[in-house]
This record gives C-alpha cells, sequence and structure tokens, in this order.
C-alpha cells in the first residue's frame, strides 16, 4: 500500500462505540465519587447553587466542577435555569438519599476504585491524577519528557490518528494554502494525514524533546519524510516558526487549562501568516455545554489524566475572538470528535 492510499482511506466499518468504550472510561469513577464521598445529588436537590456556589459549598476546585456538572448535564441528572443548577426528576429519584429508591450503597462498593479515590482528590485541589492512577507514574505532562513513556504514549495516540487524522483532512479546505505547521503534533500523524489528502501542502511538526525525534523515526517510517519535517521546541515558551498559513491543534488544547489555552492562541494568531487558518481538531461540547454525552464522558477522562478538559463550541469562539481570530466555523467529523476553524485577519 503506498504512503498516500495509507492515510486516505478510510475503514470499511464504523469504530465509533470501541472509541466510546475508551474514551468514556472514567465517567462511573466520577459519578462515584460525587454519589459516595460529597452526596452531591442530595446537597443540590435541597439547594440548587451555580458553579460558584458549588465550588464554595464543596471545597471543590472550578475546572473538574464544571467537568462534573457538564457531565451530569448530558446524563440528565442536572439541569441549569436561570445561572442555578438543580437536580432533574430522575436524580431526586435515584441519586437523592431520602428517596426510597436511592441508589448510593450500590455504588458505594466501588468506592475505594483507586480512579474514584484520584477524583475526590482532584475535585478537592484541581492538579491531575497519575497517569493511569499508578502509583508509580508521574502526572501526564511530566511523565511525556521521558522517553519510555513518550514512545508508548506517542504510539498508543498515533494508531486513533490513522483513522481520525484521515477523516479530519477530508474537513480541510486548503486551496491556496502551502505549509501546514501541526503544534504539539505528536507522532506527525496528523500532519502527514493532512498532505497525504493535500499532495500540493508541505508541514512542519512542532514538538518538545523526546517526541520530536520519536516523530522524526515515525514520519521516515511511514514514508512522508520529504513533505513533513519536525522543529524541536516549546510551545509554550518557545516563538512558534512563521511562514506557514495553516495552523493545527490537534487533540492538543484538550490536555490544558483555559489560563494555558489563551497564550497558545494569542500565539498562533501572531505567528500565523496574515490571512491563514487555524484549524482546532478535537471532542467538543455544545454550546450550552449539555452534551454530547460522550463528549462529557471523555472530558472526565482528560480532567483526570491532564491539566484540560473537553471545551464547547462558545467557550473556543470566546478564545479565539479574544486571540484576534474571525470567521468561526464548526464541522463534525469521526468518532465524536470535529474541527473547529477561524482566520486570521489579512
Amino acid at each position: 500500500m503506498t504512503p498516500t492510499l495509507a492515510l486516505t482511506r478510510l475503514p470499511q466499518t464504523d469504530p465509533l462505540e470501541i472509541y466510546r468504550y475508551r474514551d468514556g472510561l472514567y465517567a462511573v469513577d466520577l459519578l462515584t465519587a460525587a454519589i459516595t464521598e460529597f452526596d452531591f445529588f442530595t446537597s443540590l436537590a435541597a439547594e440548587p447553587a451555580d458553579l460558584a456556589g458549588l465550588t464554595r459549598r464543596f471545597a471543590i476546585a472550578e475546572r473538574p466542577a464544571d467537568v462534573m456538572l457538564t457531565l451530569f448535564a448530558a446524563d440528565g441528572f442536572v439541569a441549569r435555569e436561570g445561572g442555578r443548577f438543580h437536580v432533574t426528576a430522575t436524580a431526586r429519584e435515584h441519586l437523592v438519599s431520602t428517596s426510597p429508591f436511592f441508589l448510593g450503597p450500590y455504588f458505594a462498593s466501588l468506592q475505594e476504585r483507586p480512579v474514584v479515590r484520584d477524583f475526590v482528590k482532584i475535585l478537592r485541589t484541581g492538579q491531575p491524577a497519575n497517569w493511569g492512577s499508578f502509583q508509580h507514574q508521574q502526572e501526564w505532562s511530566q511523565a511525556m519528557l521521558t522517553e519510555e513513556f513518550a514512545t508508548r504514549f506517542t504510539a498508543a495516540m498515533d494508531c486513533r490518528g490513522v483513522y481520525l487524522g484521515a477523516a479530519m483532512a477530508t474537513k480541510i479546505d486548503a486551496r491556496g494554502r502551502t505549509r501546514l505547521l501541526d503544534i504539539a503534533g505528536g507522532s506527525g500523524i496528523y500532519a502527514c494525514a493532512v498532505v497525504a489528502r493535500h499532495p500540493h501542502l508541505r508541514a512542519t511538526v512542532f514538538e518538545r524533546p523526546p517526541v520530536d525525534e520519536i516523530a522524526r523515526q515515525m514520519i521516515a517510517k511511514r514514508g512522508y519524510a520529504d513533505k513533513v519535517d519536525v522543529m524541536a521546541g516549546d510551545m509554550f515558551r518557545d516563538t512558534l516558526p512563521t511562514g506557514c498559513d495553516l495552523h493545527l491543534y490537534s487533540n492538543v488544547l484538550h490536555d490544558w487549562d483555559v489560563e494555558k489555552v489563551r497564550p497558545l492562541l494569542g500565539a498562533s494568531c501572531r505567528a500565523l501568516a496574515p490571512g491563514g487558518t487555524l484549524i482546532i481538531h478535537d471532542a467538543h461540547l455544545n454550546r450550552e455545554k449539555t452534551g454530547p454525552l460522550p463528549v462529557a464522558k471523555y472530558s472526565a477522562l482528560l480532567m483526570s489524566v491532564t491539566e484540560g478538559k473537553c471545551y464547547s463550541i462558545a467557550e473556543l469562539e470566546s478564545l479565539l475572538a479574544e486571540a484576534g481570530f474571525r470567521d468561526v466555523h464548526y464541522e463534525p467529523t469521526v468518532a465524536d470528535r470535529s474541527i473547529i476553524t477561524a482566520r486570521k485577519p489579512a
């Protein structure tokens, strides 16, 4: 099979439910923590509150509280009216301790699961857990500085990119564009998928060590070394290279909280060629942050192991406008993913 064919064809069957098993793995642990540690729904039933009020009441951090409330809204356990959250009829009947149908004891049998205990700590501190809840493992962003973990993790993300990248590339309008900068591009799979679909493009993967060398090897093995190069750099510390009219953040922003996403978007707007396009490829929540449920579940996993979460379309529209971008557009792809594109003014 030629390199181009390998990254432009899509599978004959739909792996959506397989992705959802993996992406939603931690959602039940977050629900269990809320029920067994905080008796969250009983308290909310007695006194509805907004996000800020709930963080004060339970002494929990804003980011994990936001992810938790988004999950429960997508599940149909809470709803928001006038800025305040309240329990739904389903939650009142089954998740409030005074109800004869209360299911708390059913979940209590799971409350010592390691991921549940991690979620209790994350809710209280706002800090991510060790990768996979392994006590011997570092927090993800630190573990990625070690060659052994970075190699394993990059390979894991590369395999899903064969499908997600090919699907993403079909949605990109690359007419009149010449060069893509794939920021924190991991193995380079997404940059390779884009140039496979749009062969007039060249691409640069911007990655910090040791992932930059891993990317060079994987790009060469895939047969794209003549079209995709790699530049070593830290997106938080180093100036992004100029000369590119397409920027891509693929499955990147979801690893970071708002205060780190904001400067990344600003850096892109400064480095991108006038009239250029920024592409954010990720799993995105709807504007109201009431779903989709699979994305809300995935956000729980991300909140556990990274400093980030899944962002809503409205949140990114606001951040992009603040950074100086215009003409924001949303387009679904596959496996609960989508792209959000925005243009830098000419």
